[in-house]
C-alpha cells in the first residue's frame, strides 16, 4: 500500500478523513499570555482543493466570526465530498476582547503582510497567517466589515487583474462584486503577489453591530463556493444568481460639519443629482447642506454617524 501523506497544517497533521483543531500561537502579550489561533481542520476522503475561511483580522469587525462561527456550530464543513476546509473564525484575538480594529502595538494586522517572525505583534500574527495556513490554500476567503460605523453592503472585493479570484467570486455570488486593488501590505494583495494565493474579501455590515443579511449572505456565499467546487453536495442545485457588478467606486464626503442624516442607504441605486442625506448646523444657525449623489450608480456603503467632521467619507458609490 502506497503511504499517504498527511497535510501538515501549523502543529497538525491531517490525514484524508480526518478533522480537528490546531492552534498557532502568533505571539505574546506583555502580561505573558500568547496570543494564539485556532484553525479548524475538515479533510475529505477523497482529493480536491483547499480552502481557507478567515474572520476577525480586524478584532471590532463581528459579522465575519458569526458567520463563521454559525457555519462551524450548523456543521456545513463536516459533510464535505472532496478537498479540505480551514476555518479561522477569529484571528485578532486581541482586538476582538478589547474592542478594537488593531493590536497593541497600536498596528492593522491587515496592513502587516507577508510579515515577520522577529517583527511587531501585527507582522508576527500576519507571517504566522501567511506560513502555516495561506502556503497551504489553494484559495482564502477574508470576511470583514465596515469600520468606525460606515456599513458596506454584503460585497465580494477581488483584485482586478486574478482571473482565479474573479472565478471563486462569481461562484460566491453576493449581491455585489467589485474588482478593485486591494492595499498595500494587505493580505488579499501580499497573497497574490507572494503566493499566488487568490484571496476573496466579503464585506457586510458595520464594526461592532451583528446585521442578519451580511450573515446570511456570507454563509449562502460559502456553501454556493463549495457546491460549484464540488466539495460539497448541492442541497437544491447550485443557485444562479447575478450579482451587481462593479467596476469603479468613489466616496461622497462632507463639505462640512455638522449633524449628519441620510435619506439614501446602502443597497439602492441612486441617480445624479438625487439628494441622498443632509448635513445640519447643530445650532440651527446655517441652512442645511444636501449632499447629491455626483452620478448614476449603486450605493456599496454609507456612514452612519450622527455627527460627521469635514471630510468624512459619507457613502460609497459603485459605477
Amino acid at each position: 500500500m502506497n503511504e499517504i501523506t498527511p497535510l501538515t497544517v501549523a502543529n497538525g497533521e491531517f490525514y484524508p478523513g480526518q478533522s480537528g483543531v490546531v492552534e498557532l500561537v502568533a505571539g505574546q502579550l506583555p502580561s505573558g499570555s500568547p496570543v494564539s489561533i485556532k484553525a479548524h481542520v475538515f479533510r475529505s476522503y477523497k482529493p480536491g482543493p483547499t480552502l481557507l475561511f478567515l474572520a476577525g483580522v480586524h478584532g471590532d469587525e463581528i459579522n465575519g466570526v458569526e458567520i463563521l462561527r454559525r457555519g462551524l456550530k450548523l456543521k456545513l464543513f463536516d459533510s464535505l465530498t472532496a478537498g479540505t476546509a480551514v476555518v479561522v473564525p477569529l484571528l485578532n484575538v486581541y482586538g476582538f476582547d478589547n474592542f478594537r480594529r488593531d493590536v497593541p502595538d497600536g498596528k492593522d494586522v491587515n496592513r502587516s503582510f507577508p510579515g515577520s517572525a522577529t517583527g511587531s505583534l501585527a507582522s508576527r500574527v500576519a507571517y504566522g497567517l501567511s506560513k502555516n495556513l495561506l502556503a497551504h490554500c489553494d484559495l482564502a476567503v477574508d470576511f470583514h466589515t465596515g469600520g468606525r460605523g460606515v456599513f458596506n453592503f454584503p460585497q465580494i472585493r477581488y483584485s482586478p487583474d486574478d482571473e482565479g479570484a474573479l472565478q471563486a467570486a462569481e461562484q460566491f455570488a453576493p449581491p455585489v462584486l467589485l474588482a478593485a486593488r486591494a492595499p498595500v501590505k494587505s493580505l488579499r494583495r501580499s497573497a497574490l503577489k507572494s503566493l499566488g494565493l487568490s484571496v476573496l474579501t466579503y464585506e457586510g455590515g458595520e464594526n461592532l453591530r451583528y446585521d442578519g443579511r451580511s450573515i446570511s449572505e456570507g454563509m449562502a456565499g460559502i456553501r454556493r463556493l463549495l457546491e460549484a467546487r464540488e466539495m460539497l453536495a448541492p442541497v437544491n442545485g447550485i443557485d444562479e444568481r447575478q450579482p451587481i457588478r462593479i467596476t469603479n467606486s468613489s466616496w461622497v464626503r462632507a463639505g462640512r460639519a455638522g449633524l449628519f442624516q441620510w435619506t439614501k442607504r446602502s443597497g439602492f441605486p441612486v441617480r445624479k443629482g438625487e439628494p441622498i442625506g443632509t448635513i445640519f448646523d447643530p445650532h440651527g444657525v446655517r441652512p442645511n447642506k444636501r449632499i447629491l449623489a455626483p452620478r448614476n450608480g449603486f450605493i456599496i456603503g454609507h456612514n452612519n454617524a450622527a455627527l460627521v467632521g469635514q471630510g468624512d467619507a459619507l457613502f460609497h458609490i459603485g459605477y
